[in-house]
């Protein structure tokens, strides 16, 4: 944990309301044109405060975001000696100390909205927007120690930022029980529901959010400290809370799948939570994910190197696909294509202004609208390459959004918590600790999400973990969640969580470039396997080093966190 960037943010915090800006409804104010004694005075500077929390402080997060939840889950394939992908990952890795740095600076830029709303809001600041501002900060934190505490285990509650710099903790903070990082999430989020309106702005935190992500919360922590099975009562309020989205939100899944990842979706109702990112002057203000996930050369701005960053094969056979068949390619799940490029897919939405994109490996080079040309490079190890995540060209950008893109940026959404999700959530909740459930609206739940995508679909009339398991998989690959499902089946079947990890397909196709090219002919194309030993699993990844520097606490025993000293 960077606790020098959490004290440098929590002063931050209190010197500006904001510092970058999102679309309309995320504007900042100049940062020249107040103090902060002078800003939280009416019902708009108070929202301004919040907006930067929907993306700046997540930005250095992206990378660990999907190599920790996709990489280390077997679903991206980032080359067999990553160490990723090997479960080799060491505490000097530069992407797992910025994922540490922004999780600890989302916690930062949250406790100074909450201390500013309480102690510096004005007269004529409305009692709803006060409320709206504090449940919005306060479930990005419930968020971000989702994230912490799944990923590091036992991490410290920061609940005060003023309170630690004063009593000079920052450096010797000890790591709080994982049980009680739990109840700290469950609390906070009740306190937000508390506070939060039923139908906030599109794209802004509601009480559904919230209800949302406690029911996640919930189905995580059921099993946490348990041994092949988990916490009824925490089963229970999973499919409670879960249940209260599907039935009382008014939200609905977007009829065709990969329209969630367009821009003109960016607000769609599916997206319960997500990243709101924009094309601005303000670094940090933006996506990047296209320039690591994108073919080189997809773009005018030479801002794209995921050439080599694949679906992996073990993902490929979840979904039926077989990458030594050239054009024969298994549509009869749509999320397949909707997730990964493999030869002979054409997307409509990628280069619209060209008649489209076709993934056919040739290589060839490409001419932009501008006139500005680039090369486009296929080299995939495994046949295919990411769709979501990706925008296209300029004029997609310009299309979806109304506005261009620049050089690693983009203004897509990441969306972290979609109604599917829940629909999921609720559907494994209602299973529980059973071996199979033919409940009705466990199914009803279950057969919406799969049946929005797979052709044909005939409905399923009882469901087991594997069934649900699975279809998590297909429905948010690529999403930065597959990880943390190991991790909370690691909570009570730690076995089963490893079994299911060392089994999978993580290697490489060789040959499979000159069998593209009609240079190799398909029997030349032989399997490169590897599969990652049980040995090397740990469902706990190491603090930075850069964090244990700075506290040598964090290597000591976590203790008991004192809940009388919060104020709910």
């Amino acid at each position: 944990m960077k606790i020098l960037n959490i004290r440098k943010l929590a002063f931050a915090i209190l010197l500006l309301a904001g510092m970058v800006s999102c679309k309309t409804f995320l504007n900042r104010p100049a940062e020249d044109s107040y103090t902060i004694d002078g800003f939280y005075q009416t019902d708009a500077q108070c929202f301004q405060s919040v907006n930067p929390i929907y993306n700046s402080p997540w930005y250095d997060f992206q990378r660990g975001f999907v190599k920790i939840g996709d990489v280390l889950s077997g679903n991206i394939y980032y080359g067999t000696d990553n160490a990723y992908q090997s479960f080799v990952l060491k505490s000097n890795d530069d992407d797992l100390r910025n994922a540490s740095a922004s999780l600890w600076s989302v916690n930062a830029y949250c406790n100074g909205i909450v201390e500013n709303i309480n102690l510096k809001s004005g007269p004529a600041v409305s009692e709803a927007t006060k409320n709206t501002v504090k449940g919005e900060a306060m479930t990005w934190k419930a968020m971000a120690y989702f994230y912490l505490v799944r990923c590091f285990g036992a991490v410290p509650i920061i609940h005060n930022n003023a309170a630690v710099i004063s009593a000079n903790e920052s450096n010797f903070l000890y790591r709080n029980k994982i049980s009680d990082v739990y109840t700290y999430m469950v609390k906070t989020l009740e306190n937000a529901i508390e506070l939060l309106p039923e139908h906030n702005q599109p794209g802004r935190i509601d009480k559904y959010s919230a209800y949302g992500l406690l029911a996640k919360v919930y189905l995580a922590k059921s099993g946490y400290g348990l041994s092949g099975t988990r916490n009824a009562d925490d089963l229970l309020k999973a499919a409670e809370y879960s249940k209260k989205v599907i039935d009382q939100s008014g939200r609905v899944l977007t009829p065709v799948f990969s329209d969630i990842f367009r821009l003109k979706n960016n607000l769609a109702p599916e997206n319960l939570i997500s990243w709101q990112w924009t094309v601005s002057t303000h670094w940090t203000s933006q996506n990047t994910e296209q320039s690591d996930l994108g073919l080189a050369g997809f773009s005018e701005f030479a801002d794209t190197w995921g050439t080599w960053v694949c679906l992996t094969i073990d993902l490929q056979n979840a979904f039926g696909e077989d990458a030594r068949k050239k054009t024969e390619r298994n549509n009869d799940d749509a999320r397949r294509k909707a997730t990964m490029m493999m030869m002979s897919d054409h997307y409509e939405y990628f280069w619209a202004d060209r008649g489209g994109f076709t993934y056919n490996w040739n290589g060839s080079k490409v001419t932009h609208p501008d006139g500005s040309s680039s090369q486009l490079t296929y080299g995939s190890p495994t046949g295919s390459n990411c769709v979501k995540h990706i925008v296209g060209d300029n004029n997609d950008h310009v299309i979806g959004s109304g506005m261009g893109m620049a050089r690693m940026a983009t203004s897509l959404s990441t969306h972290l918590l979609r109604l599917s999700d829940v629909y999921l959530i609720y559907a494994e909740a209602v299973l529980g600790n059973g071996s199979s459930t033919a409940d009705a609206t466990a199914l009803n739940a279950f057969n919406a999400v799969r049946g929005r995508s797979v052709k044909n679909y005939v409905a399923k009339t009882s469901l087991t973990f594997d069934d649900i398991f699975n279809e998590r998989r297909l429905e948010l690959a690529g999403e930065g969640d597959f990880w943390y499902d190991f991790v909370r089946l690691s909570y009570y079947k730690p076995d089963e969580a490893k079994a299911r990890l060392s089994a999978q397909e993580r290697g490489y196709w060789n040959n499979l470039d000159g069998y593209y090219k009609g240079i190799a002919q398909q029997a030349d194309v032989t399997l490169g396997s590897w599969k990652v030993p049980t040995s090397n699993i740990s469902f706990e990844i190491p603090f930075p080093d850069t964090d244990l520097a700075m506290n040598p606490n964090l290597m000591k025993e976590p203790v008991p966190f004192d809940f009388g000293s919060i104020g709910y």
